[in-house]
């Protein structure tokens, strides 16, 4: 209220100029607070079907992350995410939202009103039509897992695993070339002077290395929900197959700056 007064006031009472005043202001603000780290916030969900979406937005802290305006708009973005068909936040920002303003305009304003960076970060999503099991856990991470038959149910339940186990590949098939080679070589270097025959070592490198690659992967690894059977297994059960996944946590890759908040108390008493 207090921001439309001033506003007015400053316009001379003309409402188009006033609303342009407000936009300008709104910019400055959020440009201001644009290299403030931000790595708060939450990963939210829109699906329809077989197409779904997670976006990343980041607030500084987590009080701003739990506001209902800041939670208002992450929710407008995941819809305006799915609906526009969007491939990146790049294309998302430019997108007008269902209330008239772009993402990037909508932004701004929430940047303006809780004082706040926000930014949003990440997208991802997928189209393929099939069945898509999505999970997101306390706000802070999310997961998309695209299947090839099976349940609902499944969908969701090997959704909840990725979340838990966050494996970095679907199955031992698709873990690079680069990465098998280095730990075949670590399993070599575990073993090589234990004294045993070559053909006796080839297979216990073998052995060490398929067991390393079925950790990693999400297809070997023992089943959140059921841990007497692999993620392989309970797929198997119902001729399912997982075709992909992505998987957003809130944060991730961010160095966050640690405050020393005893120094900061003593610089600013003169005593540092």
């Amino acid at each position: 209220m207090m921001e439309c007064k001033k506003a007015l006031t400053e316009t001379k009472g003309d409402i188009e100029t006033a609303m342009e005043y407000l936009r300008k202001q709104g910019l400055a603000k959020a440009d201001k607070k644009a290299g403030r780290v931000a790595a708060e916030g939450r990963v939210v969900l829109a699906q329809n079907g077989g197409k779904a979406v997670l976006v990343e937005i980041n607030s500084e802290t987590d009080f701003v992350a739990k506001d209902e305006n800041f939670l208002k708009f992450a929710d407008e973005v995941a819809k305006t995410a799915l609906a526009s068909g969007a491939a990146d936040v790049d294309a998302l920002k430019n997108t007008k939202t269902s209330y008239g303003p772009t993402v990037e305009e909508a932004r701004q304003w929430l940047v303006a009103k809780v004082g706040e960076n926000v930014q949003v970060r990440r997208l991802v999503r997928i189209d393929g039509n099939n069945k898509v099991g999505a999970y997101i856990h306390g706000g802070r991470i999310g997961v998309l897992v695209e299947l090839k038959g099976g349940s609902d149910e499944l969908a969701k339940g090997v959704a909840m695993h990725v979340a838990a186990m966050n494996p970095p590949y679907v199955s031992p098939d698709h873990v690079p070339a680069d990465i098998v080679a280095k730990e075949k070589e670590i399993a070599l270097a575990q073993i090589k002077d234990s004294g045993k025959p070559a053909d006796i070592l080839e297979k216990m490198i073998s052995g060490k290395l398929r067991k390393t690659l079925s950790e990693m992967s999400l297809t070997g690894q023992p089943y959140v929900l059921d841990t007497n059977v692999t993620v392989e297994a309970a797929l198997k059960k119902e001729g399912a197959e997982v075709l992909g996944f992505q998987r957003l946590a809130v944060g991730e890759g961010i160095e966050k700056k640690e405050e020393d908040f005893a120094a900061e108390v003593m610089k600013q008493a003169g005593l540092a």
